[in-house]
């Protein structure tokens, strides 16, 4: 089924987004969730899930391959880093899914995947994130986590419209799986976020500016999805505003929102291939002796 662009029914939102309330958004998305209470409880509900651009039913035979390794091109983002670079998109298959039956029957299907790859990989790491409604008025907390989005491979992205199907049995499986590694950036601040507003624990995090230190000695550096784009696959990652802030409960998603969330996935994604395939950063021996007299 095609979706078409449903931008006449966002008018009104889009009236919201003045410069003060940009300005006032990017602080508040700066800001961490607050974390949620020790008490845990398991849901388990129904799904559904339904195809949206080129898709195929069928598992592809490109899940059984190794995933690529960049070296070259991260040398190349070094030494242009005064360039401008094109911009990242992903040109897979989107699976779009909305009703519990769908989203449930892609959970099962990237389950499958999942197996198979392990089978074939031995680890497996899925590119992970998260949308929801922003809150333009003091007061008024931001929405419920309202898009997840989950990309195996450079083939296909799974767009899942949890606001409206909440999260099932089969997502639920995936999500809380300590083997099954989820990627991104502030990744930790998601997971709150879904256990806060679904108590569906997320599990098995690698957050990708942490490994980009660990790769390069350096504990303090805070980078975004859009910084690791540019310096490790020579990218730029778009990110516009009227997007990332819109109303992300609607449904359908636009085309240009499904792009959007199936990107950003896909760059957590294609980031971690990149960054996994490099050695640690050697400590500087002052450094190791530093730590060794603080912790006498």
């Amino acid at each position: 089924m095609e979706f078409k662009d449903y931008n006449s029914f966002s008018l009104d939102w889009d009236d919201h987004f003045t410069e003060d309330v940009i300005r006032l958004m990017d602080a508040i998305e700066a800001t961490p969730p607050t974390p949620p209470s020790s008490s845990r409880k398991k849901r388990n509900s129904a799904v559904h899930h339904q195809d949206n651009l080129k898709t195929s039913r069928q598992l592809p035979h490109s899940i059984l391959s190794p995933p690529p390794s960049f070296p070259s091109s991260f040398a190349r983002c070094q030494s242009n880093t005064r360039l401008r670079y094109p911009p990242l998109r992903f040109g897979g298959h989107i699976l779009y899914s909305f009703t519990e039956d769908e989203v449930e029957n892609a959970a099962m299907e990237l389950l499958k995947i999942v197996e198979i790859k392990k089978k074939e990989m031995g680890q497996v790491a899925l590119g992970f994130d998260i949308e929801w409604k922003p809150s333009f008025q003091k007061g008024i907390l931001p929405g419920k986590a309202a898009v997840m989005q989950i990309c195996c491979d450079s083939q296909y992205c799974y767009v899942m419209h949890i606001f409206h199907s909440g999260i099932p049995q089969s997502l639920q499986v995936l999500l809380e799986d300590s083997e099954i590694i989820k990627v991104g950036v502030a990744i930790d601040g998601d997971a709150i976020k879904v256990f806060s507003d679904y108590k569906v624990s997320v599990n098995a995090l690698e957050d990708l500016s942490d490994l980009a230190n660990q790769k390069f000695g350096s504990n303090c550096r805070h980078w975004s999805l859009a910084a690791l784009t540019e310096e490790f696959i020579c990218k730029e990652l778009p990110k516009p505003k009227k997007i990332r802030l819109g109303n992300w409960e609607l449904y359908p998603l636009s085309n240009a929102q499904l792009q959007y969330a199936a990107t950003d996935a896909f760059a957590s994604w294609q980031i971690y291939q990149v960054l996994k395939s490099l050695p640690d950063a050697v400590k500087d021996p002052a450094d190791k002796r530093s730590e060794t007299i603080s912790s006498q």
